[in-house]
């Protein structure tokens, strides 16, 4: 299954608990860090709630 790498650019200070809880969900410790999930339905539709906040790429 494909993985998709996620790095978390902007911080989530002003923006709505629930993003930041997202933010924590996906397994972020600290700002400018990367995650790499397998490529779900699920990790997709959280990656969007807080698309605005990351960057991320599907690798195969």
């Amino acid at each position: 299954m494909a993985k998709i790498k996620v790095k978390w650019v902007k911080s989530a200070i002003g923006f709505a608990e629930r993003q930041k809880r997202t933010i924590k969900a996906l397994g972020f410790k600290k700002l400018q860090s990367t995650v790499e999930h397998e490529d779900t339905p699920q990790i997709r539709g959280m990656i969007e709630h807080v698309r605005h906040l990351v960057v991320w790429t599907v690798e195969d």
